[in-house]
């Protein structure tokens, strides 16, 4: 039997307050003149429950969301800011 080897991408960083999520994760792709390159995207979800109970998701925010939104926003920006200016001084 074959083992297949696969990768999964965890989240390398959550923010949250309440039912908003931001998540960092670390990426690798390839570079313009090829090279496999390294860099962080941000996701961002509101978490809610439907009629039934069950939890979902959506990226659309209310009024109210948006202080909050910014907040975690703002410490995923400091987050990744921090890690490329420890990376530059290692």
């Amino acid at each position: 039997m074959e083992q297949i080897n696969e990768q999964v991408n965890m989240p390398e960083k959550k923010f949250s307050t309440g039912a908003l999520v931001a998540t960092v994760w670390q990426n690798t792709g390839t570079g313009k003149a090829g090279e496999e390159a390294s860099y962080h995207t941000v996701s961002f979800q509101r978490r809610y429950k439907d009629k039934t109970g069950q939890w979902q998701s959506t990226n659309t925010l209310r009024v109210n969301d948006l202080p909050k939104a910014s907040l975690i926003l703002q410490k995923a920006f400091e987050y990744l800011v921090m890690k490329e200016l420890e990376h530059a001084s290692a």
